[in-house]
């Protein structure tokens, strides 16, 4: 009887050297979910008839409906070279900017990736972002220029005009890997036609060829264009060339198994003791050492619950388990562990190091370590965008209250990089998003899916504060009056900004002297003693311990820390996060029993002397932009322009690339709403715009005034809650 498909992938799965953890990540629209399609169909998973069209791995109604992918989707499948077989976890990755957060943490879990890039398009602002992400976590790249069809039936090129452009599209993507790649990398990850790390095909006609395999069976770009102009003839390719085999031979024989890839990941994304006990397993991806389990995405299923898919790092993952969640600082029960099989999860007894699994009965996050017993966790997954937009969303009816907050949770879980705020004090729940599309995609899935019918308010923007010049000491008294705690602040400059920004510089709570640390910031231009006084790292803040020879100052430090987060995420001009802020402890005078510095004393004298200093130091607000980059006809480059220079944006760059402009802007969030559809009138249905990057700079002097009050009243602050 034929071995069943959840046998074959348990078998593989205890050899290591015969995994690949991948992902596939692109610009949206250049055919990702059609590629994965195909490597289903070729893995016997699902018929050859219905790849590409069956969008196997867009599970979700509305990812079918609006033609995108919104959720990563796992899959392990079994790929034979010979009489070799190999395992395959696959995650199908989001191209659309708004869902740039699954990308990021699908890296986490994967040690390669399929870049994918359209052959007419070329490489795209997205392909960049997701590169960036990619190299990012030391995942190591392989590319395949999709679309190759419409080179050769709309574009109608000879074979030395298509390989020009293919030659355009990998110098490119190789000068960027070297530009982004960390030090050592960018020469090594270089991608190469003539060794096969390059495919070109066309997902859609289910062929794809490599320079190996083209020679192996002596195929030429001059056969595939002669298949195409003789009619239907271009459907024997599909055979002759099939995709999912090309491929996952490129997938094989270019991108780690994990017993080589956690030997260079381990040390980027794991800060422990590489020398212990713990630190060897993860670094040999050991099924008989520590459990280490990641957890980079959750689905709440209506019948099982919670599942959390991840990748295990080392030991073996067993039903029945007790384990320690470690960011959550408690205990748990794994329920059941799952394989990937498609859409189809299968339970399995246990599952060992190196894999893409998920597991049932843990209640957690994304980005949460999971181990048998305490111990330090991976290194938290940061995202490349914050989010910048805000919606207000409440229910229709008051006896559903419980319920949408109940959804709500669930949302900020399934979509970590949705920030859900609940207001105790307003009643109000926001919603923080990246863009407009992806707080609609959101509020359509708690309506359908989730059941709860929900009204919400236009978008907000999400403002940023800051100070500019060094701010006076100011004091904090407790209120027993026992305890003076003094503060100074001052722009943090923009060196170290950008390195924490970059995430060289990693945001945390800093217990113990880190001499690596010290380096980094004396890099920046710190001095070395002040740079060993950094106690706290955050959200683009520093708290520096400038304090000598006091003895309680360890008892109280945390509550410090607290204190200065709190102050740091709601700032004094309006509740706003802060950035680009130093707060310096300065001296401290303290009452000697203990009784009487406890956190109802600490943490107030703590806010006020920070918000103090801070309204000192001639605060200002931030406002988010983006830089977009717009392509549409070269006759509507004048329109473009006005409707950039009317929304508060900047032009950066204008170029022609045959009859098509390609202009990149700097625009200010705030005047963005409806953009999509301004920029649609304005060009005739015929100019579309990507996000390039996102920033935050100073809003203009004349609007600061205007835009405090307007927040001001819409928060319903009173000058005595805020700094004033």
């Amino acid at each position: 009887m034929a071995e069943k498909m959840v046998d074959r992938v348990m078998r593989i799965m205890k050899i290591p050297n015969h995994i690949r953890n991948i992902a596939i990540c692109a610009h949206i629209d250049h055919g990702k979910t059609t590629f994965s399609d195909n490597l289903l169909a070729g893995a016997g998973m699902m018929s050859k008839e219905d790849a590409g069209k069956a969008l196997k791995l867009d599970f979700h109604a509305d990812e079918q409906e609006r033609g995108i992918t919104i959720d990563t989707a796992a899959v392990s499948m079994v790929h034979n070279i010979g009489s070799e077989e190999y395992l395959v976890n696959l995650l199908d990755t989001p191209g659309h900017v708004d869902f740039g957060g699954d990308v990021t943490r699908a890296m986490r879990a994967a040690d390669g990736a399929i870049v994918l890039v359209d052959a007419v398009e070329s490489i795209m602002p997205q392909t960049e972002t997701v590169l960036r992400q990619a190299l990012r976590e030391l995942v190591k790249p392989t590319l395949f220029i999709n679309k190759v069809d419409r080179l050769i039936k709309e574009l109608q090129l000879t074979p030395e005009q298509m390989q020009e452009r293919f030659v355009k599209i990998i110098t490119s993507v190789n000068r960027f890997i070297k530009e982004i790649a960390p030090k050592g990398y960018g020469e090594k990850w270089q991608v190469n036609v003539q060794d096969g790390s390059v495919c070109f095909g066309s997902a859609y006609h289910k062929w794809a060829l490599s320079v190996p395999y083209m020679q192996k069976k002596s195929i030429t770009f001059k056969d595939v264009i002669e298949y195409y102009q003789e009619g239907e003839r271009y459907k024997e390719l599909a055979d002759k060339a099939p995709l999912h085999e090309v491929v996952l031979n490129m997938v094989v024989g270019h991108l780690p198994n994990p017993q080589d890839a956690q030997k260079y990941r381990i040390p980027k994304i794991w800060h422990g003791e590489h020398e212990s006990e713990d630190g060897k397993a993860l670094l040999n991806c050991d099924p008989n050492g520590n459990l280490f389990f990641v957890i980079t995405k959750i689905v709440i299923d209506p019948q099982a619950g919670e599942i959390s898919a991840g990748r295990l790092f080392s030991g073996t993952m067993k039903k029945g388990l007790d384990v320690y969640l470690n960011r959550m600082k408690q205990q748990s029960k794994i329920q059941q562990v799952f394989i990937y099989n498609g859409a189809k999860r299968e339970i399995v007894d246990s599952a060992p190091a190196g894999n893409i699994i998920g597991v049932a009965g843990v209640k957690s996050y994304a980005g949460e370590t999971i181990t048998l017993t305490q111990t330090e966790p991976f290194e938290k997954i940061t995202h490349i965008f914050d989010p910048v937009v805000t919606k207000a969303i409440e229910a229709k009816k008051p006896s559903e209250l419980p319920k949408l907050i109940e959804v709500l949770k669930q949302v900020g879980k399934e979509d970590p990089t949705i920030q859900i705020e609940i207001d105790e004090e307003t009643g109000e729940h926001l919603m923080h998003g990246m863009g407009e599309l992806h707080l609609e995609v959101i509020e359509n899935r708690i309506r359908t899916e989730k059941g709860v019918d929900v009204q919400t308010s236009p978008p907000i923007v999400v403002y940023r504060e800051t100070i500019t010049k060094p701010g006076q000491e100011a004091m904090g008294k407790t209120p027993n009056k026992h305890n003076h705690l003094f503060f100074k602040v001052e722009p943090l400059d923009d060196a170290t900004y950008e390195a924490i920004k970059k995430g060289e510089i990693q945001e945390t709570r800093i217990k113990k002297k880190d001499l690596s640390l010290r380096d980094k910031l004396v890099e920046c231009g710190w001095d070395s003693k002040e740079a060993l006084k950094i106690k706290d790292i955050y959200k683009g803040n520093i708290l520096v311990d400038g304090t000598r020879g006091q003895v309680h100052v360890g008892e109280i430090i945390d509550m410090i820390l607290d204190m200065f987060e709190d102050v740091m995420s709601a700032g004094p001009i309006v509740k706003e996060p802060c950035i680009k802020a130093k707060v310096i402890l300065t001296d401290m005078k303290l009452h000697e029993d203990a009784i009487h510095r406890g956190p109802a004393q600490v943490y107030p004298a703590v806010r006020e002397g920070i918000r103090g200093t801070f309204m000192t130091a001639r605060p200002l607000i931030y406002e988010p932009l983006q830089i977009l980059q717009i392509e549409a006809p070269a006759d509507f480059l004048g329109e473009i322009s006005k409707l950039i220079s009317n929304k508060r944006g900047q032009l950066l760059d204008a170029q022609q690339e045959g009859n098509t402009i390609i202009i990149k802007a700097k625009m200010p969030v705030a005047e963005m709403f409806g953009w999509s559809s301004d920029l649609r009138s304005s060009t005739s249905g015929r100019g579309s715009s990507s996000l390039i990057d996102q920033m935050f700079e100073k809003l203009p002097e004349e609007l600061q005034d205007r835009v405090i009050k307007q927040i001001r009243d819409r928060k319903g602050l009173t000058e005595a809650q805020v700094g004033v």
